[in-house]
């Protein structure tokens, strides 16, 4: 088990490393990690409301409101809404926003690259099918 614990954390900071350089090289160091997370989220989601974007970041509303809060603010985020039901919004990214989570899904891709350099076709693929079964896990 020690070996697992001290592979993923490698891993988990091979990867924060390159998403910090991506956020060097673009000067976009007012952004935190978990900022960054939030506008990936929104941007799965595609426009998400308030209540759908914390249950899936297993948060309370007041937290992902204080968390919105600061990327409207900073323009990366806003809220926008629903002409369905007036007492609803949804989340939409700006152009600032899409930029900034195209840069953290480039940090993925570079992350992807290096495991399909590294490995042999099939390890890949063995690899592949290891994570889809973890991630139906969490």
């Amino acid at each position: 088990m020690e070996k697992i614990v001290t592979i993923i954390s490698k891993l988990s900071h091979n990867l924060a490393e390159m998403e910090e350089l991506a956020r060097e090289q673009l000067n976009l160091k007012e952004l935190t990690a978990a900022q960054m997370h939030y506008l990936e989220i929104i941007n799965d989601l595609g426009n998400p409301n308030i209540t759908e974007l914390a249950t899936e970041m297993n948060l309370t509303k007041p937290t992902v409101t204080v968390g919105l809060d600061k990327l409207i603010q900073k323009g990366y985020v806003a809220k926008i809404q629903s002409d369905e039901d007036r007492r609803s919004s949804h989340l939409h990214l700006t152009k600032k926003g899409m930029l900034i989570n195209q840069m953290h899904e480039h940090a993925h891709t570079k992350f992807a690259e290096l495991m399909q350099e590294t490995l042999e076709p099939a390890e890949l693929e063995q690899l592949t099918g290891l994570l889809e079964k973890l991630t139906t896990k969490l």
